[in-house]
């Protein structure tokens, strides 16, 4: 069973399978329009803050094998957060006239969605071994640009949500883990200039 578990495309499963129930819903209609745009939207927001919070666990848990088996998934996180970023905004131009998609476009609360949407689809196309060898450092560099797209899909979810609240609280989680991540970093750094006896 914890083979299964381990296995790298049983995650690609597990985190398919509300897409695939939301979805079909949808199509039969017994999920309303708003609540698949909310469920994709939300759902996308919290996958991209738990791509995130990787890396503050790994500091809270060096060594643990938890964090270095989310660490090992974080790639697929990212992927599939862009993925019900699609179906979020797919639903959402269809439903509308083009007209209005295009209109909409010009408020804070549209494009500050559909630029995290442009952002992240280049992260998406290099979350992949290949990329990593290709780009080497250019790869970090394009990668450390999914903060902005963090600050732009809650700034979205708050400004065109019916309820905002929601989408305050997962900014302040993010906060919360973003905050954590560079305050251990400072302390590292004290600590190796420390070790070496340089001025901290």
């Amino acid at each position: 069973m914890r083979r299964l578990l381990d296995a790298y495309w049983t995650w690609w499963i597990v985190l398919a399978v509300p897409g695939a129930y939301w979805t079909y819903g949808y199509w039969r209609g017994t999920t309303f329009y708003g609540e698949y745009l909310h469920a994709t939207g939300e759902l996308a927001a919290v996958l991209l803050v738990a791509t995130l919070a990787v890396t503050p666990l790994r500091l809270i848990c060096p060594g643990r094998a938890r964090a270095s088996w989310l660490l090992a998934r974080r790639r697929q996180l990212g992927v599939v957060a862009f993925a019900y970023s699609v179906l979020h905004t797919g639903a959402y131009v269809v439903r509308q006239p083009m007209e209005r998609v295009v209109e909409e476009a010009a408020d804070i609360a549209m494009w500050t969605g559909w630029l995290a949407l442009v952002l992240m689809l280049p992260l998406t196309v290099t979350s992949n071994d290949t990329a990593v060898r290709v780009l080497k450092r250019r790869w970090k560099t394009l990668h450390r640009t999914v903060y902005v797209i963090a600050v732009l899909t809650f700034a979205h979810w708050i400004l065109a949500a019916f309820n905002p609240i929601p989408g305050y609280m997962g900014l302040g989680v993010l906060a919360v883990v973003e905050g954590f991540r560079v305050w251990r970093a400072s302390v590292n750094r004290r600590m190796a200039a420390q070790r070496h006896g340089l001025p901290v």
